[in-house]
């Protein structure tokens, strides 16, 4: 069963059945809202949005999985390829950062998930945007936040999973941001630690 997340709430990750989630895979998926007009559609670009993960130990960050670094340098957090046009809107992702809860240090206590347009458009120009978490081991939607709402910002602070105990909790953020890269968004990240 999926939880439609509304900003701020927070979902705990066990298994409905009891245990702790083992792999979770963050889905980003998007597409270009239609353009009006002849003109509109002729000059029309691609839009290319990009999923990052920045883990923290405090407020510090540790290691950062994006487009450029595949891979945390632990192995426990890694996205899958960047997709620079988006999909056609049926709902499947278009970029992907699977982390693996047992593998995260024990020093880094929240992975913050950001999404970002690379080559600048607004998010006016994307609909059909949500981010959701999957379970690994059986395939099924965990949670689902809707990037709603259009806007003139060009990024989004989407999400993050925290420790809490001895497992995992995660947070729809949902805060509009603006910059092109994980880097621009740092300060903006900071507020949400």
């Amino acid at each position: 069963m999926t939880i439609n997340l509304s900003k701020g709430q927070q979902v705990s990750l066990t298994k409905s059945g009891g245990g702790e989630l083992g792999v979770v895979r963050m889905g980003l998926g998007w597409k270009s809202a239609p353009r009006k007009g002849f003109l509109a559609r002729l000059t029309a670009r691609d839009i290319d949005l990009d999923a990052s993960a920045v883990l923290f130990a405090g407020q510090e960050p540790q290691d950062v999985v994006f487009f450029q670094h595949l891979t945390s340098d632990d192995g426990s957090v890694q996205h899958t390829g960047d997709n620079r046009v988006g999909g056609a809107g049926e709902g499947g992702d278009d970029e992907s950062i699977v982390v693996d809860l047992r593998r995260v240090p024990a020093h880094v206590d929240q992975i913050v998930f950001t999404v970002n347009s690379f080559t600048g458009q607004t998010f006016e120009e994307v609909e059909a945007a949500f981010c959701r978490l999957v379970d690994e081991s059986n395939g099924q939607e965990l949670a689902r936040y809707t990037l709603t709402g259009g806007g003139r910002h060009t990024a989004q602070i989407m999400a993050k999973v925290q420790r809490s105990g001895a497992g995992w909790q995660m947070t729809a953020i949902g805060a509009a941001a603006d910059g092109r890269t994980f880097q621009d968004l740092m300060p903006a990240v900071a507020q949400h630690l």
